[in-house]
């Protein structure tokens, strides 16, 4: 009895499985890309994919957007740690301390950038506990980048992104990624 309670289980699920493709999943003649990539005069990586993901500080990756034409040249020129407020009423909470990274976002696409870049910033530490952006009255380093950029293709923006973290944690990694941190395309910078 419980062999056909199995077997009708997995039944169904195979149902719902092919059930769950549309038209579009569902291919019944090679993909010319998948075809291209398997004689041996094809490059074994493709060629729209960025050569580089993970940089440093100082460092620039291009990332891409969502839509056509996204593309933005990130560079962290400087990373702050400890990253001091501004004034005495926008301190973290006890036990923990401000970080910041400046960013550089040059926009090298077609289309105008429009987005929040501290919702697509996180940063790691050596644990691998990763913290979101947060919002201050202002730090010392600099200014910080708004909540809302926009860029025109050609255009740039500078200013700095801030952590609260705790105090003990060591920052090893920058996470930053388009279209708040959507985009399928992420770039990560090694913190020294």
């Amino acid at each position: 009895m419980r062999t056909h309670h199995a077997l009708a289980a997995l039944t169904t699920a195979a149902v719902l499985a092919l059930t769950a493709c549309g038209p579009a999943d569902i291919k019944t003649t090679p993909d010319s890309t998948a075809a291209a990539a398997s004689t041996p005069s094809a490059p074994a990586a493709s060629s729209s994919a960025p050569a580089q993901q993970t940089a440093t500080v100082g460092s620039t990756l291009t990332l891409k957007g969502n839509e056509d034409g996204e593309q933005i040249a990130v560079t962290v020129k400087k990373w702050a740690d400890p990253a001091l407020p501004k004034n005495e009423f926008g301190k973290p909470q006890d036990g923990n301390r401000y970080v910041a990274a400046q960013l550089e976002l040059v926009n090298s696409g077609t289309a105008p950038y429009d987005d929040s870049p501290s919702n697509g910033a996180k940063v790691a530490d050596e644990q691998g506990q990763q913290f979101t952006s947060t919002i201050t009255m202002g730090i010392t380093a600099g200014p910080e980048l708004p909540g809302g950029v926009k860029i025109a293709p050609g255009g740039k923006a500078l200013g700095y992104i801030v952590f609260e973290v705790p105090k003990d944690s060591k920052i090893t990694l920058l996470h930053f990624g388009l279209n708040s941190g959507f985009a399928e395309q992420t770039g990560q910078w090694t913190i020294q």
